[in-house]
């Protein structure tokens, strides 16, 4: 697990709490959708979305190996459906962009699907709701993915959100970054 992920998972963890509902849009190996799961508790839920039916049952193996899975529910749809796909409001949304590890790297999200992904997430966050974004500007169209993230984020009404960007600066590459956005709490 790359640093950039272990930063997130931290503030997922400190974020959820049992009984909340959760998604993650991009389910990949099914990593982020167990924790989600363990966080939620018995008595939360659990969306996963992945396009991919190697990604899906990878998921559904780390689920049932750590005893969680009648708390998520899987579905192989596109991240960019999330609008028509939820209907209630979710307390945390996770993207983890880019391509399946281990899986075809050909197959990798996508500037257009994923800026409609991040607005239909927004819309769906409970207030006080949190948004977790991590791009990888390393593969083909990766860096093009990430700027438009970037400027999405920065675009973002303050009052509305609170976003905030993290990156590791010593690591080669063009490490992998964070994107975190709060959604203001009503008051």
């Amino acid at each position: 697990m790359n640093d950039i992920i272990k930063a997130c998972h931290l503030h997922v963890t400190n974020y959820l709490k049992p009984g909340m509902v959760a998604l993650d849009a991009t389910a990949g190996n099914g990593s982020d959708t167990t924790l989600l799961a363990h966080c939620v508790g018995p008595t939360g839920r659990v969306y996963a979305l992945d396009i991919q039916e190697q990604a899906l049952n990878a998921t559904r193996e780390l689920l049932a190996l750590n005893g969680v899975s009648q708390r998520v529910r899987l579905l192989q749809e596109s991240h960019d459906r999330l609008g028509e796909l939820m209907a209630e409001p979710i307390n945390l949304i996770m993207f983890n962009l880019g391509y399946l590890p281990g899986g075809d790297k050909t197959i990798t999200t996508h500037c257009i699907s994923t800026m409609k992904a991040l607005d239909d997430a927004l819309r769906l966050l409970v207030p006080g709701g949190l948004l977790s974004v991590v791009t990888y500007s390393g593969h083909p169209g990766g860096r093009e993915e990430e700027e438009e993230v970037a400027n999405w984020v920065a675009g973002l009404s303050s009052r509305e959100f609170s976003a905030l960007s993290m990156r590791f600066m010593n690591k080669p590459n063009r490490p992998p970054c964070l994107w975190l956005v709060k959604k203001a709490s009503v008051k």
